[in-house]
């Protein structure tokens, strides 16, 4: 019976069938499964068939070039998580900055150097399987994720951190918040802030909810992989008023309070003054039959952790 592992596919994708074979008998010597295509058409019917583990893609071919043969690559849900890496003369800083805007993971200009190649493969298919592996994990649990480089550069994410980053990150205040949580990961990377434990999140808040954004560890080459919760004030809020008999606006106020917010930072989330917050609070804590700001968070938590608690305030 063969136990060899299978091998990792790669296709290359050049219109010179020189820069193939120069390629191509590198590769299988190496241990890979080598498959061709010598135009952009061909590659993308390939790809209908198979599913290679890496893809090495010439810039300049006839009919659809590289860039927007890469982009199609990355338009397409079955494909777009493929690393792609560029092989290319053309060497201009815009030529560059256009592959890597068309999805490419990387850019290594001719003439190809074989030992380099190989160094770069085991690099990024290593880095494509963690990175599988961590999106898979991520949707099992039912959330979003994506990692970040040391600078806190995103390096991938699923859709739904992508629209919840878009919704949350794209207001006056974006550059602040990113700037926070660069320094956010700054920090855990460089062992400053514990990287476990319920301390390890951060937390950017508008009027319409908080994302939540947990630490969850190292992937690979130094990554770190975060994973994303939001908890919209709405439906919180609708429920702490449903369970515990509060007015809307006092649902809303005991919920920002859940969520760790000050009266101050109640006060500008819900435009109003942090007299009129103080003066909710005195209404709430008698409803709740508590005396702290603690006790009536942690009502509020066990409300909003269990949809069906609806227990009755200690006495």
């Amino acid at each position: 019976m063969n136990t060899s592992q299978p091998r990792d596919v790669i296709l290359i994708v050049d219109d010179t069938p020189a820069n193939l074979a120069y390629l191509s008998d590198a590769l299988n010597d190496a241990g890979y499964k080598v498959l061709v295509a010598l135009d952009g058409r061909t590659a993308l019917d390939t790809l209908r068939l198979v599913t290679p583990d890496i893809i090495l893609l010439d810039a300049v071919m006839p009919g659809i070039d590289g860039f927007d043969t890469c982009g199609i690559i990355k338009s397409n849900p079955a494909t777009r998580d493929i690393p792609v890496v560029f092989m290319t003369a053309l060497v201009d800083t815009p030529h560059v900055v256009r592959a890597f805007e068309a999805g490419a993971i990387d850019y290594v200009t001719k003439p190809v150097c074989q030992e380099e190649m190989l160094a770069r493969l085991v690099t990024h298919i290593g880095r494509a399987r963690a990175l599988h592996r961590a999106q898979k994990s991520v949707e099992a649990c039912g959330r979003a994720g994506m990692t970040v480089d040391v600078s806190g550069n995103i390096t991938w994410q699923t859709p739904r951190a992508q629209g919840w980053l878009a919704e949350y990150c794209a207001k006056d205040a974006a550059p602040y918040m990113w700037s926070r949580l660069r320094a956010w990961i700054h920090s855990i990377d460089e062992g400053k802030a514990s990287p476990s434990g319920l301390g390890a999140h951060f937390a950017l808040t508008q009027q319409s909810g908080q994302l939540t954004i947990h630490y969850a560890g190292k992937v690979a080459h130094g990554e770190h992989l975060l994973l994303l919760q939001e908890d919209r004030a709405d439906v919180s809020a609708q429920r702490l008023s449903q369970g515990l008999k509060l007015t809307v606006r006092e649902a809303e106020v005991l919920n920002w309070l859940a969520a760790g917010k000050t009266d101050r930072d109640i006060a500008a989330i819900l435009l109003i003054s942090p007299r009129t917050v103080n003066k909710h609070l005195e209404h709430i804590y008698p409803k709740l039959g508590v005396e702290t700001r603690a006790a009536a968070a942690a009502v509020a938590s066990r409300l909003k952790a269990s949809p069906s608690y609806l227990g009755s305030p200690p006495a």
